[in-house]
C-alpha cells in the first residue's frame, strides 16, 4: 500500500506519525496539515479496528505502534468498545484554514 513521504526520512516519518497518532489517540483530536492528517488517519482507523478485537496479540501490534501504555489502554478500553457496532470510519476531517508562516492547509482530524 502507498503512503506519503512528508518530505522526510523514513524513520524521521515513522517517529512523527507514531507520535500524532498516539496524541491523537490520547486527546481524540489533532490540528495539523492535511497530508498528516490523512496519514495519521490511516494509521489510527487501522488500531481501532485492531484495538475492537481485543486480545494479547492485538495489543502487542498496537504498542508497536502507540508510544504511551495508557494511551493503549484507554484504546483498548474506551476507544474501541464506543465503535463496537460501526464497520469503519472512526475519524472525521475538517478544515480550519491555513498555516500563517507557510500558508499550509490546516485540519482538524477527530474522533466521530
Amino acid at each position: 500500500m502507498k503512503h506519503r513521504k512528508l518530505g522526510m526520512v523514513t524513520a524521521h516519518r515513522e517517529a512523527v506519525l507514531r507520535s500524532m497518532v498516539t496524541s491523537f489517540l490520547a486527546h481524540e483530536r489533532v490540528e495539523t496539515t492535511e497530508t498528516r492528517a490523512r496519514e495519521v488517519r490511516r494509521m489510527a482507523e487501522r488500531l481501532i479496528t485492531l484495538a475492537r478485537r481485543g486480545d494479547l496479540h492485538a495489543r502487542r501490534r498496537a504498542m508497536r505502534v502507540i508510544t504511551d501504555e495508557d494511551v493503549a489502554k484507554k484504546l483498548f478500553d474506551t476507544i474501541a468498545p464506543r465503535y463496537a457496532g460501526r464497520p469503519g470510519g472512526y475519524t472525521r476531517i475538517y478544515r480550519t484554514g491555513t498555516r500563517r508562516g507557510d500558508g499550509a492547509p490546516l485540519v482538524s482530524l477527530e474522533l466521530t
